[in-house]
């Protein structure tokens, strides 16, 4: 990748980084004042097509300012912001860590093509012209589509950039693919929606009280991976999944998978239920892992498998704790 080409790419990664890792990610609830027309969720779930795959949520603004995110700034050190953040800031003006609100992310059907592939839209607070500028600045050109810019960035011999940023509104922006966003464009013209969507909707409704969330379609995700057909094969005869979390003092969710049926669930369970029980034999005596295992909780029934979590902050303290100890013992001379 060019110079110029990672500069006009800069802010989209680091969006989507922000936004997927955090809880994931991916990963990644809404706002009751986001609804529209009684649907759960975020109102950018309208420019999100029905037959995405994935859909996922993370409130930045939640987890940047969150006790959790305070704690974690501790190991970061004294080296300041991260190199990257820091030239997000210098170079575009946008502060991550107090720009972006929240950012929605999907995945759209035959995401392994070029076709068709990732979308991310941050809600927040951007200098647009500064932003158009530093891109025509570094070669970026702009085509208009239902009355929008798309900027790109020419690929190697002038290529088409598969890659693209469109201000949808003032605080909307729209990242990734070129034909994902003029997709998105195109839903929000004719309605056609994930909102449309019962399935997907049932299970946002049920995971939007997190402040990082994701659901979609497992067997739909590993066909657009084109695995192997060996792994493919050890693949649970999973369908729908959703995840949802809650980042504050400490971190908190739960993992939810909808089997094909009620004896492929039991295997599920059954699977997770070994890998439970090695887990807490390898912690042994060691309290601090001890207690972050025991913080996981195997449910469900019929179709359906779960996992709960929740992860109080002391765990986090001890963790640090064990960590700085580990560190001095490397650092002593041996006797």
């Amino acid at each position: 990748m060019t110079k110029k080409t990672r500069y006009f790419l800069f802010g989209a990664v680091a969006v989507l980084v922000v936004g997927l890792s955090i809880g994931v990610v991916g990963y990644y609830g809404g706002l009751p004042g986001f609804a529209f027309s009684e649907a759960p969720g975020p109102d950018e779930l309208k420019y999100v097509p029905k037959d995405a795959v994935l859909v996922a949520y993370a409130n930045v603004h939640d987890v940047m300012v969150s006790q959790f995110r305070q704690r974690f700034r501790e190991f970061e050190g004294e080296a300041g912001a991260p190199k990257g953040q820091q030239e997000i800031k210098d170079q575009l003006g946008i502060d991550v860590e107090n720009d972006i609100d929240h950012v929605v992310a999907c995945l759209l059907a035959g995401g392994g093509s070029p076709e068709k592939s990732g979308l991310v839209i941050a809600n927040g607070r951007f200098d647009q012209p500064r932003i158009e500028g530093f891109v025509r600045q570094h070669g970026g050109v702009a085509e208009t589509y239902k009355g929008r810019q798309i900027y790109t960035h020419p690929g190697k011999e002038g290529g088409a950039s598969l890659m693209g940023l469109a201000f949808i509104q003032g605080d909307l922006v729209a990242m990734g693919s070129v034909p994902a966003i003029k997709i998105a464009l195109d839903v929000d013209a004719s309605g056609s929606s994930v909102v449309a969507s019962p399935e997907v909707m049932t299970l946002v409704r049920k995971v939007e009280d997190g402040n990082v969330w994701a659901v979609g379609r497992f067997d739909a995700l590993a066909n657009s991976a084109k695995l192997p057909e060996q792994v493919a094969s050890q693949i649970p005869a999973i369908t729908w999944f959703s995840a949802s979390g809650r980042v504050n003092g400490g971190v908190s969710g739960i993992l939810s998978v909808e089997a094909r049926d009620d004896e492929a669930a039991k295997n599920l369970r059954d699977v997770a239920a070994g890998f439970m029980a090695l887990a807490r034999l390898q912690a042994g005596s060691k309290p601090e892992l001890q207690s972050l295992i025991d913080a996981v909780q195997l449910g469900g029934e019929a179709k359906t498998v779960s996992l709960s979590f929740n992860v109080p902050p002391e765990v986090f303290d001890a963790l640090k704790a064990m960590g700085t100890a580990l560190k001095k013992q490397a650092a002593e001379p041996e006797k």
